[in-house]
């Protein structure tokens, strides 16, 4: 290959050709890779804008590039990194890492509807390149930072495959054990800067069965973090380079995966040389920071003097919403398959690397959760000196760099010297961490865990222990057969490492609903961004304002997952308000899911009116659901608007179900909506009253058929009927017609035992069956011994029927117990559990009726019980003796007044009436006499129905029909008003 740089690797390249000859036999596809690789790194060190290849996370590349921004001092920095987030960087200042930049769209246009909702992230750790190169470039004056990468748009246009959020492969796959930290990102699809790992699983079997170690972070750590965390920075160029190559040219042929790299690397040279053209700007000032994957490009469109062939797609019309949301290096480990606290243990190295070489790392100025820095190291930053105070001194890079490679590759490894009280503090703390999470920890086991580590390291090749042979000590020295609490040894040593920093997000970073939330609350006086859980005590008794709050709270309740926003007391239901309210809140833990309520809207009012919409106009909507919506929106909005659109939908859907499955859901809400509107307000709304009359008509519809519709349970045929029979009163003042119900009723021809006797209480309740007839058809059911083992079918049917008859309660408890009663125990001991299983599964909620009207029935003592006779088996009493004639013996009702006195001197005395009496021997007259004796009543009457008052009393009381025949006028007047009426 040709160019200034030929001869700088030719040495490296006969030296791999007689490698290649040697283990391979001859030249083939072996040292066409070796070669090819040394070609891959000329032609990227030879690449007039200077490329900086890093890893994601890493210690060595952070510090790398901390130290060559500071010697190049680039005027344009290009990043790695989706292009449409660059106008949020500036946020990062006001948060604590690490965050992750997030990229959401809650609704689709141009992609699949099923895709919905798309989120893209971006984590930043203060220990990585990418953050160190966006640092530098916001706080220093005249540099500009261009992101270049692909757009989230594109994230999703290019992924053919449709896999949201791919599982990751590796160590740092998901599982149930994993910490709540780890699902900081929820399912967005992630994007690093610096990919690095073989796609060939081979290749990384084989080096870590030959580098002993256990995963891919802990090869990684030892074989290419601690070289190069001192090498100088073409050393370090070159070998991220040469590993970028390696591990390009040993992918394997997945067609997909190659495609979207390759179209990746055109995407940013095709953007990078339209900034160049535009703004005229030297590519010997430019720094292009990508992964050492993609630094090690082949394509045509490479380099500043690369084709132009590459179009770039426009977007779609999907609409884009952007901020920050906290992260956590257990979250990072868990989507980017990394090993568990291999982020922790990066953050302790990049922190360590600091002290040892002396590199000033780029902070954010106001950084939240940074540490201050001096006012002259703050204003060093600035000044494009090539060297700060406590920095050694490097050297600016000749112009042509030497063939560093080489050297490196032959260069043995650097065995660190055991550090003795590294090594001891960490047996120590490891065991005090221990003994705190309920291990039965001492001193001989943290010596047990120090010289483990030195074993174990000697067995890998090691002179110093790694945090990972560590690691494998305790766990080996510490845990036994269970973990006491709720932590392992090696979740322990994680924490003890550098534990698992989350990030936050500040206020003035969040978007308008989550500072409107905070601003809303803030008469509680809570820490609300600080993690963990918060008790809020609300008395709006004594503190009116707190009831906004209150408001608040309930509807975060109503949005966010479990747990943001808890009630300990109180409630919010149709109605009914509490005047104290006692709330657990962790909104700090929830920021993500309150950042993303920002994505949907400016405020929360907005955002639930919006998903009760929703969820009220989905295809899969059903009557139950949005009754629901109806509810919510009555007790959280209390818009009467809304209320009234959604209730009036609720009676379309309503019109066009042809299942009963909801039936119980509706019932229940129906009941509370219609029990709140009769109580709040005058007069009931339209569209309640139009649901009244239309599931009046629709339920006796569907009435037979479900009674003989398998697929219908009695509890949804109980709740039809409940409906109808809890709904009569006003839907037949409505209109409807009640000869609807009964023709219903008639119609239906149950085959399953429990809808038979559902379908009797109904008859009850219509009238067509008397409770006589329903206790004899009770009893001939344990009459038949062939009916007897669907018997509990039967009484699941009765209890099932409290629910639109309750008044059957007391008949109810007369089939149970005649059933105990009757039956033998050969019979009634394997029919019991049959029983007791039938009523608890479909009759639980019913139970408490039923068992209450048996207390009403049966003895409260057990010394009552021997003497104590059923209702249903004491004799009826005999028929009231008909009203003796005038005359005769037995006392008539005005009789028993002037024979007991004192009963009626005690009311009139109640109603502050005098009590005169005209005691007679007479026998008390009957009503016509009554009438004869008192004409002015009977002429008042006359009057007032326009008859004549004329009377003739002659000789005995006449009878009803005497005073008919005599005064036909006044009955033809009584006549006619009975009949108008």
């Amino acid at each position: 290959m040709s160019g200034p740089n030929e001869s700088m690797f030719a040495a490296l390249r006969g030296q791999l050709q007689e490698a290649a000859a040697t283990f391979a036999g001859g030249p083939d596809a072996l040292e066409s890779i070796l070669l090819g690789m040394v070609d891959d790194v000329d032609r990227a060190v030879d690449e007039p804008l200077e490329i900086f290849p890093v890893c994601h996370h890493s210690p060595a590349s952070a510090t790398a590039m901390a130290r060559r921004l500071r010697e190049k001092q680039p005027k344009v920095v290009y990043l790695e990194l989706c292009e449409d987030m660059a106008p949020l960087l500036t946020e990062l200042r006001n948060c604590r890492l690490p965050v992750a930049v997030q990229a959401f769209a809650g609704e689709v246009d141009g992609f699949p509807a099923e895709w919905a909702p798309l989120s893209v992230v971006a984590p930043v750790t203060e220990a990585s390149a990418e953050y160190q190169a966006i640092a530098y470039a916001l706080d220093t004056p005249g540099v500009e930072l261009v992101l270049v990468d692909r757009s989230s748009d594109h994230v999703f246009q290019w992924d053919t495959g449709g896999e949201r959020a791919p599982e990751p492969e590796g160590e740092g796959s998901k599982d149930a054990d994993a910490p709540a930290e780890a699902a900081l990102h929820g399912e967005a699809v992630g994007v690093e800067t610096g990919d690095l790992r073989p796609r060939f699983a081979e290749l990384e079997e084989h080096l870590l069965r030959h580098g002993k170690v256990r995963h891919w972070s802990e090869w990684w750590h030892q074989y290419v973090e601690v070289p190069l965390g001192d090498s100088d920075h073409d050393t370090y160029r070159q070998v991220m380079f040469l590993i970028g190559s390696l591990f390009r040219r040993l992918a394997p042929g997945d067609g997909a995966r190659v495609r979207v790299d390759e179209d990746r690397e055109r995407y940013m040279w095709t953007r990078m040389r339209e900034h160049l053209t535009a703004t005229g700007t030297d590519p010997a000032d430019c720094l292009y920071v990508c992964g050492a994957f993609h630094a090690a490009s082949r394509v045509a469109e490479f380099g500043v003097h690369g084709t132009d062939t590459f179009t770039i797609s426009p977007r779609t019309a999907t609409a884009w919403q952007y901020g920050l949301i906290p992260s956590s290096h257990a979250a990072i480990e868990a989507q980017f398959g990394l090993a568990a606290g291999s982020v922790s243990i990066a953050s302790t190295e990049w922190a360590k690397s600091l002290k040892r070489t002396g590199v000033q790392p780029y902070r954010l100025a106001g950084q939240a959760g940074a540490k201050k820095t001096p006012a002259k190291k703050s204003a060093a930053q600035k000044t494009p000196a090539r060297r700060t105070q406590g920095e050694a001194v490097v050297p600016a890079p000749d112009s042509a760099a030497a063939d560093r490679l080489s050297g490196f590759l032959r260069r043995p490894p650097v065995l660190d010297g055991l550090d003795e009280a590294e090594l001891l503090g960490w047996s120590v703390d490891i065991v005090r961490a221990a003994r705190r999470n309920g291990y039965l920890a001492s001193t001989a086991d943290a010596i047990a865990v120090f010289e483990t580590s030195i074993l174990l390291a000697g067995m890998r090749d090691r002179a110093k222990p790694t945090p990972y042979d560590f690691q494998d000590a305790a766990v080996t020295c510490i845990e036994k057969d269970t973990v006491p609490g709720r932590r392992d040894v090696r979740r322990l040593v994680e924490i003890m490492m550098g534990g698992d920093r989350i990030g936050q997000v500040g206020y003035d970073a969040l978007p308008p609903l989550a500072r409107d939330v905070h601003d809303r609350l803030a008469p509680l006086g809570l820490k609300l961004q600080q993690r963990g859980v918060q008790r809020a005590l609300l008395d709006m008794a004594s503190r009116p304002e707190l009831r906004a709050c209150s408001d608040v709270l309930w509807m975060l309740r109503r949005l966010m997952p479990q747990g943001a926003a808890r009630p300990i007391m109180g409630e919010r239901r149709l109605g009914e308000r509490s005047i104290q309210e006692s709330w657990d809140l962790a909104l700090g833990t929830h920021q993500r899911a309150l950042i993303e309520l920002g994505y949907e809207g400016v405020s929360i009012e907005q955002v639930l009116e919006q998903r009760l919409r929703r969820d009220a106009y989905a295809p899969q909507a059903t009557t139950a659901s949005v009754l629901a919506a109806v509810e919510d929106a009555t007790l959280y909005l209390r818009s009467r608007r809304l209320v009234d659109e959604l209730g009036t939908h609720a009676l379309k859907v309503l019109a066009t179900e042809r299942s009963v499955d909801g039936a119980p859901e509706v019932l229940r809400r129906a009941r509370g909506l219609l029990a709140y509107y009769r109580t709040s307000e005058p007069v009931l709304p339209a569209w309640i009253e139009s649901f009244v009359k239309t599931g009046y008509a629709h339920y006796c519809t569907l009435l037979p058929t479900a009674f003989q519709d398998e697929d219908a349970t009695v509890g949804q045929v109980a709740a039809m009927l409940g409906f109808l029979f809890s709904m009569e009163s006003l839907a037949l003042s409505l209109g409807c017609d009640r000869a609807q119900l009964e023709l219903a009723v008639a119609q239906s021809h149950p085959e399953d035992p429990s809808k038979t006797a559902l379908l009797w209480a109904a008859q009850v309740q219509l009238g067509t069956l008397s409770r006589a007839e329903l206790r004899a058809r009770c009893d001939e059911l344990l009459d038949n011994p062939l009916v007897v083992p669907a018997y509990p079918r039967y009484l699941s049917g009765f209890v099932h029927a409290l629910e639109p008859v309750p008044g059957l309660a007391d008949v109810v408890v007369e089939a149970v117990s005649n059933a105990f009663g009757r039956l033998p125990d050969a019979v009634l001991l394997p029919w019991l559990p049959l029983l007791i299983t039938t009523l608890r599964s479909g009759a639980a909620e019913l139970a408490p009726l039923l068992i209450r009207e048996a207390g009403r029935i049966f003895p409260g003592r057990l010394a009552a019980l021997d003497a104590w006779v059923p209702p249903w088996r004491t004799p009826a009493a005999a028929p009231a003796a008909r009203r003796a004639a005038p005359g005769g013996d037995g006392p008539q009702g005005a009789a028993l007044l002037t024979a007991h006195p004192a009963t009626c001197d005690a009311v009139a005395g109640l109603l502050g009436c005098p009590p005169e009496w005209t005691r007679s021997e007479v026998t008390v007259p009957s009503g016509a006499a009554l009438l004869a004796a008192h004409p002015a009543t009977c002429d008042a009457m006359a009057g007032l129905l326009g008859c004549d008052g004329t009377w003739a009393v002659d000789g005995p009381s006449p009878s009803g029909a005497a005073l008919t025949s005599r005064h036909p006028s006044t009955a033809a007047a009584l006549e006619s008003l009975l009949a108008g009426r």
